[in-house]
């Protein structure tokens, strides 16, 4: 199958820290899923992975777009799974399945919608040479009968976003430039910012690379004292090192002495780190503070940064209770923020 006909890669967006602002700026949600850009080539519809991989074959339910999709045409967007409320990046890992009676199976039992934020071409007219202020005027005149992106210019918002949106899934915050025109596989116009929290973790081994310790691995407590792999850090601070080393090489002694393993960093899991790297089991006796952004499937979906020792806390402190929100009533719904209901 050829490529995408139209403007390619996909804008990417910056890593940042803080929510820019400024009159310049326009902030969505980030969507946790996957990107998709839905092009209608004369007649023959795709949707393209950020890397130029038709995904359309595993999403058989969004097929029908294309009738709202004129030819050469082109939008840019997100397919998200919304379970319950929420989306569920977890079920959208399954819906990539090579057998097609699977992938029909999981179509109707976890069907996916796609989220438009931008458009590229319209009848062949190519507005992403626009700048983003006018674009965001024509997708919503013309892009009848798709599920927008809400926008907003107001930082108070997209603040208020960044704090309350982690209840339904979503991801942060994206910041755009209003002046500037789609810039394909440029960061330049677009900036995003994470919603990170902190967790603390039981240190329950290490990865060496060389002479040094390349990271830590991080577990959490079940309710009945099981300890689980949950993910590591994303590499050490070379000012951390002389410390690390003299803390955890003497708890290699007796490692998890009578202690009941869930997950473990042997267990083949995609999240950990240099595979090839061996790793160390240590006692539990060492607590730490770390940075997070994201869950999926009882991991850490990224390494998470370290922060510091606590040792204030004892490590059976270290439960899943951490990290898992208890929702309220009240809590926010997928189909409220697409319908512009929550501000």
């Amino acid at each position: 199958m050829p490529g995408p006909n139209v403007p390619f890669p996909p804008m990417e967006a910056l890593l940042v820290e803080t929510l820019p602002t400024g009159e310049r700026w326009q902030y969505e949600p980030k969507w946790d899923g996957f990107r998709g850009v839905l092009e209608n080539d004369g007649g023959e519809l795709a949707l393209w992975s950020r890397n130029g991989r038709p995904l359309l074959r595993y999403f058989p339910e969004l097929r029908p777009l294309g009738d709202l999709l004129p030819p050469h045409s082109a939008l840019d967007g997100e397919i998200v799974i919304d379970r319950e409320g929420k989306l569920d990046f977890d079920a959208m890992q399954m819906r990539l399945h090579p057998a097609e009676s699977r992938v029909r199976k999981l179509s109707v039992e976890t069907p996916a919608r796609y989220i438009v934020f931008d458009i590229l071409l319209w009848n062949g007219e190519p507005l992403h040479e626009r700048r983003l202020a006018e674009r965001r005027v024509e997708l919503e005149k013309r892009a009848k009968g798709f599920s927008l992106s809400p926008i907003s210019k107001d930082a108070a918002v997209a603040r208020q976003w960044l704090e309350r949106l982690e209840i339904i899934g979503l991801d942060g915050v994206i910041a755009k430039r209003l002046d500037l025109a789609y810039k394909p596989g440029s960061r330049e116009a677009v900036s995003k910012v994470k919603h990170h929290r902190t967790v603390d973790c039981v240190i329950v081994g290490y990865r060496t690379s060389g002479r040094g310790i390349a990271s830590l691995l991080l577990g959490l407590y079940r309710d009945d004292g099981t300890l689980d792999f949950v993910g590591h850090t994303s590499g050490i601070p070379q000012a951390l090192q002389a410390q690390l080393q003299t803390l955890l090489p003497p708890l290699l002694e007796v490692s998890h002495a009578g202690e009941e393993w869930g997950r473990t960093p042997g267990g083949g899991s995609r999240w950990s780190q240099g595979k090839d790297l061996p790793w160390h089991e240590v006692r539990s006796e060492l607590v730490c503070e770390v940075r997070f952004d994201k869950m999926e499937d009882e991991r850490f979906r990224h390494g998470t940064r370290f922060l510091r020792f606590r040792p204030d806390k004892d490590p059976e402190q270290c439960t899943w209770e951490q990290v898992r929100p208890t929702p309220k009533p009240g809590d926010p719904k997928l189909s409220d923020l697409l319908a512009g209901r929550i501000a």
